[in-house]
């Protein structure tokens, strides 16, 4: 009893539930079906279109046979356009560095390779030997194997027809001699004389060995004032020391002011060698001018030679 129960209060339908379960089970049913029947049972594949193929061979035997210079406009990396290039283009021997513009062009080579060789040879490049031509960007491996046997580079004119005799007997013109001067006995002319030397610069040089007391070396005219240093080494091999006349200072009877007037002692110095003088007595030695402060072994070594005791 409970079963007969049970299955009628749950597999009994009213009139509208039977009719909306029916609608439930045809659409779950079209969806089941529909895509089968949608679907073609023999799928054909389509064939890849080989027209353009066909077409593109027959205008390359076009192409052979008529030997006509009207080539289509191709893209660049197009088999077909190298096909063209190599039936167009004409080989012979050459010289990369005077060939023109159209030879280039017959040769098989890209205009824009051909404006970068022109502007290597007008920026002053030249090819020296073949190997050359593989240095130019866009001369690719294959062009310079199909270029290589026509490549003839003349000899330049300045390496083969050089002749050194032609100018054995050429006159050039003389370096001037200057006479020797001796610096300790030279006047203001005879410094003149020399290269670079005017007047202002040959009286300072005489003025100056005045004030020292005489030259102990030609290097000490590079010390004169106004002298550039570019001048004194023209003149420099042009002078020379025969004359030994040096006038000396007596450092243990001199004044101060007698010694100030000399260049390489001056007021600070001639003071302290004065000062020590009259301190520890007279100088027994010029060595003992180094027991001065201010005197060390340099000024020492540029002053020995116009002091004495």
């Amino acid at each position: 009893m409970k079963w007969k129960e049970f299955l009628r209060d749950y597999f009994s339908f009213t009139r509208k539930e039977r009719i909306g379960l029916l609608i439930v089970i045809l659409v779950i049913i079209s969806i089941w079906i529909f895509p089968n029947v949608s679907k073609p049972a023999n799928p054909k594949t389509i064939p890849p279109d080989t027209s353009w193929i066909t077409a593109a061979k027959k205008l390359v035997i076009t192409v052979e046979d008529s030997a006509t210079d009207h080539v289509p406009d191709l893209a660049f990396d197009s088999p077909l356009k190298a096909h063209f290039s190599e039936s167009r283009e004409q080989l012979f021997d050459f010289d990369p560095n005077v060939l023109a513009f159209e030879g280039w062009k017959k040769l098989g080579i890209p205009e824009k390779t051909i404006a970068t060789i022109q502007n290597y040879l007008h920026k002053g490049g030249h090819f020296y030997k073949a190997e050359d031509l593989k240095k130019i960007y866009g001369i690719h491996a294959h062009d310079y194997t199909r270029l290589e046997p026509y490549i003839k580079i003349a000899t330049r004119l300045a390496e083969s027809s050089y002749d050194k005799s032609e100018f054995k007997n050429e006159t050039f013109p003389k370096r001037p001699k200057y006479n020797i001067v001796d610096i300790n006995t030279a006047d203001t002319s005879a410094f003149i004389s020399l290269p670079g030397i005017g007047n202002k610069l040959a009286l300072r040089i005489v003025n100056f060995r005045e004030k020292l007391g005489g030259f102990y070396s030609t290097d000490q005219i590079g010390e004169t004032y106004g002298l550039p240093d570019s001048s004194f080494q023209k003149i420099k091999p042009f002078l020379k020391l025969e004359t030994i006349l040096i006038k000396k200072i007596n450092v243990n009877s001199a004044t101060k002011d007698e010694m100030k007037l000399h260049p390489y002692i001056k007021w600070n110095l001639a003071n302290a060698i004065v000062e020590y003088r009259n301190q520890h007595g007279n100088f027994s030695s010029l060595e003992d001018l180094k027991k001065v402060s201010l005197i060390t072994t340099e000024v020492f070594e540029k002053v020995k030679f116009y002091l004495a005791l």
